[in-house]
């Protein structure tokens, strides 16, 4: 029987012209309707019962096709509010007005385009070989998983009671690795996230009467170094956190002390404990800082955001990975490390109370990675997620991620209804 991935090589053009155009178009969070638009009209090209604006600006398409299991694939569309540097000539210069009425740069620096791409490309193929497998097939097209809340939002719009509840969630990432390697992990594979904001009080006053102040930017500053000891002394060697102050507000001029400052704080955990601890010690920290420069009131703590931890199906993971090692071979197909970054897949999984598998497919100039990694300079060569240099190359990361989708999908789907056995080609 005809492989599903036969016509893979005859889809790339197609799949990377798309990509590029994705690429100079990108969309923030919620805000993603071109984007939406063109691949829900893929999906219905394509033959798929297609739901928009599902969760604002959501996409579900339906494949129903015979009995079997109901497989979810997912694929994350927001961008990103940074300038683009990578010199690409494909490179955005797209520029929005933010949710704040800022105006900034928009660009995909997260490898969304790519993960959109990937599953517009995985579609096609399973809908052009519906010989080759049984089942449903849902292909969901997750707005603002930067913002946090793309996924809850699709959830609560009831995208489960528009076809029903899968038997599993599939997931995959781009990651800054060699293109062309695949990446699983059994358990936890991407941490928890916190985000906070919090308001300093203090006593404005003029610069050169500070005895009549209370100064929020020296308070600020306390806070700022205090927090970096949660880590470094009140969590444990065999443990893992991450502590980041990433924005600080105080003053409007050199000559003004002022009333308040706004510092805006990250959390990355693994373990429920540790979070639970981390996030007291926070707590802790700034009222006693404080009450130690005298401020005229309490601190305001405000959660801002917040991602569950991302944690793969242990038997789920273990079948999906020998699949990839039968298709790809072992030398491509290597253990994820644990990643602090964080995502929302994991919603949908819990949401229907299902097995969900998460992976990572790596989208960097091979030798340029091994190089790297050889000199001991991976972290300060190779351009990470969210760098205004994140540039994967199209190929063969293109083909690499359809492939994952597409043996993944043919793993949990069943064979023909005719008794056949599904090919997946080369």
């Amino acid at each position: 029987m005809t492989g599903v991935l036969d016509g893979l090589s005859a889809l790339l053009p197609d799949l990377e012209a798309l990509y590029v155009d994705l690429h100079r178009h990108p969309e923030l969070a919620f805000a993603e309707h071109r984007t939406a638009g063109i691949l829900a009209d893929r999906l219905e090209a394509a033959g798929f019962e297609v739901h928009r604006g599902v969760g604002q600006t959501g996409v579900l398409g339906v494949l129903r096709n015979g009995p079997g299991p109901v497989v979810m694939l997912r694929a994350d569309i927001d961008a990103l509010p940074v300038e683009e540097k990578t010199g690409l000539d494909y490179a955005s210069t797209v520029r929005v007005t933010g949710p704040d009425g800022q105006e900034v740069p928009v660009m995909h620096a997260c490898g969304h385009d790519m993960h959109a791409t990937w599953l517009t490309g995985a579609s096609a193929l399973l809908a052009g070989a519906r010989t080759a497998w049984s089942g449903t097939l849902l292909v969901v097209f997750q707005p603002a998983e930067e913002a946090g809340g793309g996924a809850k939002s699709m959830i609560e719009d009831g995208v489960f009671d528009l076809a029903g509840r899968p038997d599993v969630v599939l997931g995959q990432h781009l990651v800054p690795g060699p293109a062309g390697w695949v990446l699983t992990r059994p358990g936890v594979i991407m941490a928890a996230t916190d985000a906070l904001r919090i308001v300093l009080h203090g006593r404005g006053g003029h610069g050169s009467r500070p005895e009549t102040t209370v100064d929020p930017a020296v308070l600020a500053a306390s806070v700022v170094l205090r927090l970096q000891t949660i880590v470094s002394r009140e969590i444990s060697a065999n443990e893992a956190a991450v502590v980041t102050v990433g924005s600080m507000h105080v003053g409007t001029t050199h000559n003004v002390i002022a009333d308040d400052a706004v510092i805006e704080v990250n959390v990355r955990t693994f373990d429920e404990t540790v979070r639970t601890k981390v996030l007291a010690a926070i707590e802790r920290i700034v009222h006693g800082e404080a009450m130690a420069a005298g401020a005229p009131k309490p601190p305001e703590l405000t959660p801002i955001g917040s991602f569950p931890v991302t944690r793969n199906d242990d038997a789920a993971n273990a079948g999906l990975t020998e699949a990839f090692r039968a298709h790809f071979g072992g030398d491509r197909v290597h253990e994820a490390p644990l990643v602090t970054g964080s995502e929302d897949f994991g919603e949908f999984g819990v949401a229907a109370g299902v097995p969900s598998v998460y992976w990572l497919v790596g989208g960097m100039d091979t030798e340029r990675v091994l190089t790297a990694m050889a000199a001991g300079r991976f972290e300060t060569d190779i351009p990470s997620n969210h760098s205004p240099r994140f540039a994967p190359v199209p190929h063969p990361t293109l083909s690499a991620g359809v492939q994952t989708l597409v043996v993944g999908a043919l793993h949990r789907l069943a064979p023909p209804a005719t008794g056949g056995a599904a090919g997946v080609g080369a």
